[in-house]
């Protein structure tokens, strides 16, 4: 039951008109699937697309260490100055230009039976109408015997930070179906992503939950069951079945990040001012940085994942010609072209992060078989084919290191809001 070229674009806005007209879904081969093809000239620098996901979840461990997010769009609420004072463990953190700011707390509401939070009438209205009814905990929010919590808290201690995955994502997307008049049409929409074999689909669970994730998965498989079972979907609550919607969210889950700081900082940029006063302003962020990497590392974002259904169509490649990003501080994706893209020419982004993309052929590749299960064929690794297949002393250290000591920027990085 294959998702028809009208749902791969229904869930496109702002410019959906111009994605429908400027790119195509193709079939590339059996190794890559499918594939998004420019149909015209894409200029640099233009939007390429603006996605909303089918679903998106805030990730557990992040939304407990409050980290406070739209419980529908991720859109961070705290405001900049709220975010800075937590990050930097400095009640009396003060920024300039707080008109800079965008958070309007004004509009945000809470669901009166559960109190999860929202950005503003239009999500919670959106979450209640799409997967909220069935998944709102009214009173027993709190309540550590209620299914839904069970569930959380079993995935919490399984799944570590930094987080790639969440099985609230999962669980809304059976809400979704649940609540839905036309079940079918959802259905169809989830069985777009990329299906894996068993062993594969293995191998995603273990890179997910760790050497004992046979007993992990049926655990969680029990609990998700007795949350959430649903008749329509009977097929996802067999072992074999959770073991694939499991591999889905694993390696089609895109990461998002929202932060009002950063959206602070980049109004910041682009403020006209004195050099002065630039430089003291360049020099205040700095050190705001350098307190936040002090107090609290890497994490920076309210972070989770979304399914997206244009973007999975996209595939890799370690010199890509577009990229991702949030700019708006939600769960909106925009598809940016990084370069000129002729019509008839694949439109691929980067699974990996810059600093990955400079490693060796071996390094990259090595990343992308444990994460997303596949070899790299793209130009760069094709030209890079007889390069040694070790990885040196030196990339060795920078891993060991990269997970000890990331650059504040690069905290950023990885979902660039």
């Amino acid at each position: 039951m294959a998702a028809s070229m009208c749902d791969v674009f229904s869930f496109c806005v702002g410019v959906a008109g111009r994605a429908r007209g400027a790119v195509e879904v193709r079939f590339v081969s059996s190794s890559k699937g499918k594939g998004l093809f420019a149909k015209q000239l894409i200029r640099k620098g233009e939007t390429i697309f603006v996605e909303r996901p089918l679903v998106a979840a805030q990730f557990l461990w992040n939304a407990l260490y409050r980290y406070r997010a739209c419980d529908h769009c991720l859109r961070a609420l705290e405001k900049a100055e709220e975010n800075a004072q937590r990050l930097t463990g400095k009640p009396g953190q003060v920024l300039p230009y707080p008109e800079l700011c965008t958070v309007q707390k004004g509009l945000h509401q809470s669901c009166p039976q559960c109190q999860v939070m929202y950005c503003s009438a239009e999500c919670q209205q959106a979450a209640a109408e799409q997967y909220h009814r069935v998944l709102c905990t009214g009173p027993s929010q709190d309540d550590p015997l209620h299914p839904l919590n069970k569930l959380q808290e079993a995935w919490r201690s399984v799944h570590y930070p930094p987080e790639t995955a969440s099985i609230m994502l999962m669980a809304r997307m059976v809400a979704t179906v649940k609540q839905a008049k036309d079940k079918d049409r959802w259905i169809r929409l989830f069985s777009h992503f990329c299906n894996k074999t068993a062993n594969e689909e293995e191998e995603i669970v273990h890179k997910l939950l760790g050497d004992k994730f046979k007993g992990q998965l049926e655990l969680l498989r029990r609990l998700f069951t007795e949350a959430l079972y649903e008749e329509a979907l009977g097929q996802w609550f067999t072992p074999d079945g959770f073991r694939s919607l499991f591999a889905l969210v694993g390696t089609n889950g895109q990461g998002i990040g929202t932060s009002s700081l950063s959206q602070w900082v980049h109004a910041c940029d682009a403020l006209e001012l004195k050099p002065l006063d630039r430089e003291q302003l360049d020099a205040f962020i700095d050190q705001l940085y350098k307190d936040i990497e002090a107090a609290t590392g890497e994490f920076l974002n309210c972070e989770g994942s979304g399914l997206f259904v244009l973007q999975s169509c996209c595939n890799h490649s370690c010199v890509p010609n577009a990229e991702t990003s949030f700019p708006e501080n939600n769960f909106l994706l925009h598809v940016t072209a990084l370069e000129d893209i002729k019509p008839g020419e694949e439109i691929c982004i980067s699974y990996l992060d810059c600093c990955q993309r400079e490693r060796s052929r071996h390094s990259r590749h090595k990343i992308l078989r444990e994460n997303y299960l596949f070899v790299c064929s793209c130009p760069k690794c094709l030209l890079e084919a007889d390069d040694p297949n070790v990885t040196s002393e030196e990339e060795e250290d920078e891993e060991e290191e990269e997970g000890e000591q990331e650059d504040a920027e690069l905290g950023d990085e990885m979902t660039d809001v």
